[in-house]
C-alpha cells in the first residue's frame, strides 16, 4: 500500500536532510502511528506521500503508482485515494457541516443526487446525524474534527492519513476521534496517524514507526513511546 525506498529530501545542501534514506512498508488496512519531535521529518515524509514535495532521491509507490512515473496530471487522482485531516480542521466556516463534507465531492465531480446519496452516511459514520445544518463556529472542536475526518473520507481513500488530529483537543475528544480512527481502519481504510499524545500511543498497541532528525530509529509491531 505504501513503499518508501531509501527516500532522502534535501530542502538546502548547507543543511542536514529533512528525511535520510528512510525505508519503509505499510499493507492494506494497517493501522500505523508516526512519532517523533518536531524538526524529525514526519511533516516532511506527509508531503512526499501527498506528493505536495518530491523526494530528493528514493522511490516511492502508494496504492500501486510509482511516484517516479506520476505525472502532474495524475496527482488529482492520487489524491482521491488519500485522504488527509489536519489538526487545524480547514473547515470553510461559511458552509454548513453537510456543504463541508459535500464540498470534496463537488470538487471530484460527482452530481447531486450521488451528493445527496453519500454524504449523509458518512455523517452518520462520524456520528453527526442531527448537526447536518449547524456551522464549524456552532460546533465543538471534536465534533469539527468529525467533519474533517468525514470530508476525508466520503470519496473512500484507500488511505487515511491523520495528522496530528488529537493536537487541539481535550483528553475525552481526543479519545473519540482517535476511536472514530479505528472505526474507519475496520471498514479498510490504512490508517497513518501523527501524534505527539504519549497516552494514546501506548494505549493503542498499534505498529509504532517513530523518526529522529529525519531516520528512522524504531519500527515495533505494537510500540510504545516515551
Amino acid at each position: 500500500m505504501i513503499l518508501l525506498d531509501r527516500v532522502t529530501k534535501v530542502y538546502d545542501k548547507a543543511t542536514k536532510p529533512a528525511l535520510d534514506r528512510v525505508s519503509l512498508h505499510i499493507e492494506p488496512k494497517e493501522f500505523v502511528i508516526l512519532v517523533g519531535k518536531s524538526g524529525a521529518g514526519k511533516s516532511t515524509l506527509l508531503s512526499l506521500l501527498t506528493r505536495a514535495e518530491k523526494p530528493t532521491s528514493g522511490r516511492i509507490v502508494v496504492g500501486g503508482i510509482d511516484y517516479d512515473n506520476l505525472q502532474d496530471k495524475h496527482i488529482p487522482l492520487l489524491r482521491r485515494k488519500i485522504g488527509v485531516v489536519f489538526q487545524d480542521f480547514k473547515l470553510l466556516p461559511q458552509r454548513t457541516v453537510f456543504e463541508n463534507v459535500a464540498f470534496a465531492l463537488e470538487i471530484a465531480g460527482m452530481t447531486n443526487q450521488e451528493i445527496k446519496s453519500t454524504v449523509p452516511k458518512v455523517i452518520q459514520l462520524v456520528g453527526l446525524t442531527g448537526k447536518e445544518k449547524n456551522f464549524p463556529h456552532q460546533l465543538s472542536g471534536g465534533e469539527r474534527q468529525r467533519v474533517a475526518i468525514a470530508r476525508a473520507i466520503v470519496r473512500q481513500p484507500k488511505i487515511l492519513i491523520a495528522d496530528e488530529p488529537t493536537g487541539n483537543l481535550d483528553p475525552k475528544h481526543s479519545w473519540d476521534i482517535v476511536r472514530l480512527l479505528e472505526k474507519i481502519n475496520k471498514y479498510g481504510t490504512t490508517v497513518l496517524l501523527t501524534t505527539h499524545n504519549v497516552d494514546i500511543v501506548n494505549k493503542l498497541k498499534r505498529r509504532v514507526i517513530a523518526l529522529d532528525h529525519g531516520k528512522i530509529i524504531s519500527d515495533q509491531a505494537q510500540g510504545s513511546y516515551r
